[in-house]
């Protein structure tokens, strides 16, 4: 018996015919579910149906090719996400449009007229040397009384003796 006819005869046999139906079923399988999971993508992705349809004919029509190209140029996020992100953002601009002002230490609601936070003593804002109002940071004059503001003078701490720098370094190096 030569190899040829060894080959021929399990060709022609009953088992090739299984595995090979089997292996024709799994590729139906495959190329169904590759279609079916298209339109479970493009609805989620997609909001129009003309094209969520146009979308599974691709993951359908040229089989198993066509799920690669609708990944390609299928829509970067969900519909969901999108949503969700236009609801946060216009959540945000409202929060900024009421303007509810913070005390940037304890977080307890201030007013915009307060000078001190009366929670926890926090001082919010400069208040004008005439008339006492209360004054942004930025101003460069009092809106209410014309006074000219000066900058709020930020001290620098005293500089290290040299002595004490010396012995700093001598810690370090060893």
């Amino acid at each position: 018996m030569s190899a040829f006819t060894v080959v021929a005869g399990f060709f022609s046999s009953g088992t090739w015919l299984v595995i090979r139906n089997l292996l024709f079923f799994f590729l139906f399988v495959f190329w169904i579910a590759f279609a079916y999971w298209v339109y479970k993508d493009a609805r989620r992705r997609v909001d129009d149906p003309w094209l969520v349809g146009i979308a599974t004919l691709l993951g359908l029509v040229p089989p198993y090719v066509g799920p690669f190209i609708y990944m390609l140029f299928r829509p970067p996020e969900y519909l969901d996400d999108v949503r969700e992100r236009e609801l946060e953002i216009r959540a945000m601009e409202d929060r900024l449009s009421k303007r509810d002002l913070h005390c940037p230490v304890c977080r307890s609601e201030v007013d915009p007229g307060f000078l001190v936070c009366p929670i926890c003593t926090t001082k919010l804002k400069q208040a004008c040397v005439k008339c006492k109002a209360p004054l942004e940071a930025l101003w460069q004059i009092c809106p209410f009384c014309e006074t000219t503001i000066e900058p709020a003078v930020v001290t620098a701490p005293p500089p290290l003796p040299p002595a004490t720098l010396r012995t700093e370094r001598q810690r370090k190096a060893e």
